[in-house]
């Protein structure tokens, strides 16, 4: 429950209950009403049991003050063994997996499902780019991001986890460590770039810059979660710091190969429907792309600030091929270096 002091019951409160989806995972009812004069009581009942985190924003743009209530599972579910342990059972799939791929077999040595997060750019008071017919970043990103998850998903043997499915906004440390908390096995980001002149055109793929690894592994090292240990199937929590750094760099540099691998295929494949910014994979030190144990890419998918591109970003013809040029890049990486029970960085 949460009470507030001095808020007003508006329709908006009156009809919580109508946006929880009956497949929410974490909640099973919400509600509100007057708890006693002056005090608002929010009621929320739970499937599960839940950490909370509760933190407020500053207005920004046309949003007001905001009071900011974040629930995560004690035990986060793990949506692939669930699928094996269903598998197993031989228990028909569950609603929430009813359309994904059947459940691969764990044993040693078979191939497995892949996992791809795909990450919507921006969101909530971060619109992104804005284009000069209005268009926003944060939406343009988040449709074509569904569209490449509902492909995704439809192809055997893969499924795709969106870091956001809404517009809200999502700390950058949260995005990669979603991709961690699925054991990802690959990472896309998409973006819709701008820059001052209009006449700027065209598609782009970004990997992890060198530097920008080089001061990420320092903060990895530092990090003494559980889950920040492991990576790449070595444990790092060991008494040898230089033995740690080393091991982490090694892990960083074929996760950098294998982005710049994917990034490659990718590229190919916007460039057989846009213009291409520049005619090669580019490095630089987006925060987005520092896991070192997931291969990540950011896709500038076009120019927003170009009013030409902005015109085709909004045509939903034109996302479908966006959304299906990502997917072939994605395949034909896949196709060379599948998904196995370990990290696929360590394959070569």
């Amino acid at each position: 429950m949460v009470d507030i002091e001095g808020a007003d019951f508006g329709t908006a409160l009156a009809e919580l209950q109508d946006k929880v989806a009956a497949g929410d995972p974490y909640i099973a009812k919400l509600r509100a009403g007057r708890n006693r004069p002056g005090v608002l009581r929010i009621v929320l009942d739970l499937k599960t049991e839940v950490k909370p985190q509760v933190f407020t924003l500053k207005p920004i743009a046309s949003y007001g003050h905001r009071l900011v209530l974040d629930l995560y599972p004690v035990v986060a579910p793990d949506p692939l063994a669930a699928l094996i342990q269903a598998a197993g059972r031989g228990d028909p799939p569950s609603p929430a997996a009813a359309d994904k791929p059947a459940a691969p077999d764990p044993r040693p040595g078979v191939a497995r499902l892949a996992t791809i997060v795909i990450d919507p750019g921006h969101g909530g008071e971060d619109p992104g780019a804005l284009g000069r017919l209005g268009s926003r970043e944060k939406d343009i990103t988040l449709t074509i991001s569904r569209r490449l998850k509902a492909m995704i998903d439809e192809e055997p043997g893969m499924r795709a986890v969106l870091t956001r499915d809404g517009d809200y906004s999502l700390a950058l440390q949260a995005r990669v460590d979603k991709a961690r908390k699925v054991r990802a096995d690959l990472f896309v980001s998409v973006h819709a770039d701008a820059f001052l002149k209009p006449h700027a055109r065209g598609s782009s793929v970004f990997a992890l810059s060198e530097r920008r690894a080089t001061s990420e592994a320092a903060k990895w090292l530092a990090r003494k979660e559980n889950e920040a240990d492991l990576v790449g199937g070595v444990n790092l929590d060991v008494k040898d710091r230089i033995l740690a750094q080393t091991l982490l760099d090694l892990s960083q540099t074929a996760t950098i190969d294998h982005s710049l691998k994917l990034g490659h295929a990718v590229l190919g494949e916007l460039g057989q429907i846009n213009t291409l910014h520049k005619p090669r994979v580019e490095q630089a030190s987006f925060a987005v792309l520092k896991s070192p144990d997931v291969p990540s890419i950011l896709v500038e998918t076009a120019f927003i600030s170009n009013p030409e591109e902005e015109k085709r970003l909004n045509d939903e013809a034109y996302q479908e091929k966006m959304a299906r040029a990502i997917l072939a890049g994605i395949k034909r990486y896949l196709a060379k270096y599948p998904p196995r029970p370990h990290s696929p960085i360590a394959l070569n």
